[in-house]
Order: C-alpha cells, then sequence, then structure tokens
C-alpha cells in the first residue's frame, strides 16, 4: 500500500503507507522521521542506519503516540503547562549536545527548527500527562505489596550496595510505592494501548 511523495515525479518511488489507524496513514517516511528524531532525542547523532527491527519499533511507538494524542483530544486530557515542559526538556538537550554548534548541526540534518522542536517537545509532554492521569488512579499498590517489595527487592539490594544498616521501611515507603505505581501504569498502559487498537481500527503493513 503506497502513496505519491508531495515531491514524487514521474518514476519515483511512491511512500509506502505502514500503519492505517482508521482512515489515517501513517506513512514509511512517517516512521523513518520518528526514528531519527528518537535518536536526537538520545544523543546519538549522527543517527545509525535502521534496521527492520528498529523501524518496527519506531512504527509502533509513533502509531501509540497518535492513538494517546487521539485519546487526549476527546477526553480533554492534558498538560496545564506543555510549552514549560518543552522548554526545561529543551535545555537539557542543549546541554547534552555540548559546547559548539552539534545541537543546531543535527537540527537542520534532522529538517527541523527550535520552533519545531518546542512543539513535539510539548507534544510529548501532553502524552505523558495523558497516561498519567488516566492511569495512575488505578495504579497505587497496597501496603502489603510495598513491604513485599522492601523485603525481596529493596533489601537485597541495597545489601549488595552498602554494608550501612538499611533504612527503615518508613523512610523510603515514598520511592518505593512510586516504583510500583510506574510498573503498574507500565501494565495498565500495555493493555489500555492494546484496547485503542481494536477501537481504532489500527492495521500495521509491511515495510
Amino acid at each position: 500500500m503506497a502513496l505519491p511523495s508531495a515531491r514524487a515525479g514521474q518514476g519515483d518511488v511512491l511512500d509506502r503507507v505502514v500503519v492505517t489507524i482508521g482512515e489515517t496513514a501513517i506513512t514509511q517516511s512517517d516512521v523513518e522521521q520518528e526514528y531519527l528524531f528518537e535518536r536526537f532525542l538520545d544523543g546519538q547523532w549522527p543517527a545509525p542506519p535502521p534496521d527492520t527491527a528498529a523501524l518496527e519499533q519506531a512504527r509502533d511507538r509513533l502509531t501509540y503516540q497518535r492513538l494517546l494524542q487521539i485519546e487526549g483530544e476527546t477526553t480533554r486530557a492534558g498538560l496545564a503547562d506543555p510549552e514549560g515542559s518543552a522548554a526545561e526538556r529543551l535545555q537539557e538537550l542543549r546541554t547534552r549536545y555540548g559546547q559548539g554548534d552539534r545541537f543546531e548541526s543535527a537540527l537542520r540534518e534532522l529538517g527541523i527548527d527550535e520552533h519545531q522542536l518546542l512543539d513535539r517537545l510539548a507534544e510529548q509532554a501532553q502524552i505523558l500527562r495523558i497516561i498519567d492521569q488516566r492511569l495512575r488512579p488505578a495504579a497505587p499498590p497496597t501496603p502489603a505489596e510495598i513491604e513485599n517489595y522492601y523485603r525481596q527487592v529493596f533489601l537485597p539490594s541495597y545489601a549488595q550496595r552498602s554494608k550501612d544498616p538499611a533504612p527503615a521501611l518508613s523512610e523510603v515507603e515514598g520511592q518505593i510505592r512510586e516504583i510500583l505505581v510506574q510498573k503498574s501504569i507500565d501494565e495498565l498502559l500495555t493493555k489500555w494501548l492494546h484496547n485503542l487498537e481494536a477501537s481504532h481500527r489500527v492495521k500495521f503493513h509491511s515495510f
């Protein structure tokens, strides 16, 4: 399944559709751009050439982002100040890329400017907020789960790192609770995304 590229002329290769979400298409060039953007955010620039597995992973992540954006529009969930969060992330990226023009050069090679980068970072912040708003209320661990994690995971790990006496459960309870909340959110998110795939008629196509 393929669509004509905006720059396609006679004899040019068409842009292949690799995902459909209802009547909306995600093309191979969309996925390739997403792969490059992810490598840029990770500081892996120039980006290594992707293999099929890397493109499939980028395709899946891009699809899930689109589904969550649709869900956010439907539920009006969102972040109060996405621009502020995006500006903080932008500064972190600048720091990661260090001195000189490496950051600006990477943006040029990626084909976006700083304003477009801020928009993308704000979109990511919104998606994380949508996930948190939807799933965190169902994710709190029980006191028994917190105590089990403390005894079975925290204490053995702490003993490997330090010879000092381990902190009491009351001192690290908040930290353990958040670890378990995030673990539960990850599990709930997987189930939610599978449900969204079905309800939005998602179909994956080969590269």
